[in-house]
């Protein structure tokens, strides 16, 4: 696995009118592709043209990222929704930002659900599906970002009936289990507190595409992107440390 190809990735554009969120100026030279809020869960118009306008100037490749419609909750609500429901929604919320994208003569390369909407698609077959009939009904060759796991084969089968290609993701600062999913944030030592740390299991999963779990065992994991978040300074100074590692000769 070559370090090169695997692309760093940041939730951004989730400010909303007069509440600023995130570190987004600084953070974006040094990602190589933003996921972008898209209304539902935060970010606004002029929110979304702003970072359009920055991911087109650092030559940052834009990507969209819908939400449950849960403005409230930060989207990290889990919503029983129908499928016609979870479609109407994701074309509404990716065409809104590929509208915008035209302006700037960008566009939506590919789409990472957000918050509850990730996970639950993650785990529910039907969730996920659906998502793929929403991006196939509006443009099959945006790609869909997942999270990497022992069942990525399954997945990629139930995209390929869509015509849909998926993103493997894997997270620089969140524990795992031992089954590959996530650890709940409200679990303790859900999110890694030590830079030093992230940084340490980033070249293990750059040198031998292996991710230690919260029991220390091994994930050997498929890779093409990793998710980094940007909320404050130190998030900032990891970023920039991982950015230098990945592009470290």
């Amino acid at each position: 696995m070559k370090k090169a190809n695997i692309k760093l990735n940041c939730d951004m554009g989730e400010s909303f009118g007069i509440y600023k969120m995130g570190m987004d100026e600084e953070i974006m030279p040094y990602i190589d592709m933003a996921n972008l809020a898209c209304g539902f869960h935060a970010s606004d118009p002029v929110t979304m043209h702003q970072s359009i306008k920055s991911a087109k100037e650092n030559c940052v490749e834009i990507g969209a990222h819908p939400s449950y419609p849960d403005l409230t909750g930060f989207g990290r609500r889990e919503m029983k929704c129908s499928v016609e429901e979870i479609v109407s929604f994701i074309i509404y919320q990716c065409g809104a930002l590929d509208a915008l994208c035209k302006t700037y003569g960008e566009k939506v390369t590919y789409l990472k659900p957000h918050g509850a909407l990730y996970n639950t698609m993650m785990k529910d077959t039907e969730v996920f599906k659906a998502i793929c009939k929403a991006i196939s009904k509006y443009d099959d060759s945006i790609k869909l970002m997942i999270l990497s796991n022992g069942e990525n084969e399954k997945f990629a089968k139930i995209a390929g009936k869509y015509g849909i290609t998926l993103l493997y993701e894997v997270f620089a600062d969140r524990a795992y289990t031992d089954e590959g999913s996530l650890v709940p944030r409200s679990e303790p030592n859900a999110v890694l507190s030590s830079n030093q740390e992230v940084i340490e299991r980033t070249k293990l999963l750059y040198d031998k595409g292996i991710i230690k779990t919260i029991n220390d065992k091994e994930l050997k994991l498929q890779a093409d992107t990793l998710c980094v978040h940007g909320d404050n300074e130190q998030a900032l100074q990891l970023i920039k440390a991982l950015h230098e590692l990945k592009n470290a000769k």
